[in-house]
């Protein structure tokens, strides 16, 4: 599929669900399934990148995933700090921009600092912008941008009727980057799992059976192949 494709989505966010049960079919620590999904992120950040695609959302960590066990949590945010330190330099040859939606402020010091510092050191990439979702739920988005709103109408800068999808949106993480019109979930599993609720109200969801671990080029491709035989109508009617 080429850059000029005009069915080809500027904008794929990924559920990279699976590592735990390919670690544990290989008979291995669910840590390492976490390690070799690493591989598999950078497999599809070269792809996204070659194919053309603008903008690659990963769900890397949801608010929910802080209720497994400990040992796992605190192995998860040390492969994001080793992950800034290891893969940066690469980002930057590739031209690749990282920015990170989610709620940093319950993220410990030396993890928010090593989100800030691949942001800050990756800036200006003008081939692909990667959304890293850390302590993310789309549901504390949608809350966290009507307290915003809700403070503005309280203080009088805006007023109530003004309100609409727009204000909304503007309020979001994601604000100022395009709505995703391709949404892929690996692992099998076929939910949503509180994720980009209010950016994939007309999102194309893929899903397969592979697990992230096994996932790369040839497996994006083959999403993109079929979001571009889809036809998209956005609640109309076509001939």
């Amino acid at each position: 599929m080429s850059k000029t494709d005009s069915l080809l989505p500027t904008h794929v966010a990924i559920i990279m669900d699976g590592n735990g049960r390919w670690a544990r079919r290989q008979g291995k620590e669910r840590m390492m399934g976490h390690a070799a999904g690493v591989e598999s992120v950078r497999r599809v950040i070269k792809a996204a990148a070659a194919r053309g695609v603008g903008y690659l959302t990963l769900y890397t960590f949801s608010k929910e995933n802080w209720g497994r066990p400990v040992e796992e949590v605190d192995a998860l945010m040390e492969l994001f700090c080793t992950c800034v330190i290891n893969e940066t330099e690469e980002l930057r040859r590739e031209r690749t921009t990282i920015r990170i939606i989610g709620d940093r402020a319950s993220l410990s010091l030396k993890v928010r600092q090593h989100l800030a510092q691949i942001e800050e050191q990756t800036t200006g990439g003008d081939r692909l912008t990667v959304l890293l979702a850390i302590n993310y739920g789309a549901r504390w988005e949608i809350a966290e941008a009507v307290r915003t709103i809700a403070g503005r109408i309280a203080s009088g800068e805006v007023e109530s009727v003004e309100v609409d999808e727009a204000m909304v949106g503007a309020n979001l993480t994601t604000a100022g980057y395009p709505d995703p019109e391709l949404l892929v979930r690996s692992g099998g599993e076929v939910r949503l799992s509180n994720f980009l609720l209010w950016q994939c109200a007309y999102t194309e969801l893929y899903f397969t059976d592979v697990l992230w671990p096994d996932f790369g080029a040839e497996e994006f491709d083959k999403a993109l192949e079929w979001y571009g035989r889809r036809q998209r109508k956005f609640g109309l009617v076509t001939e």
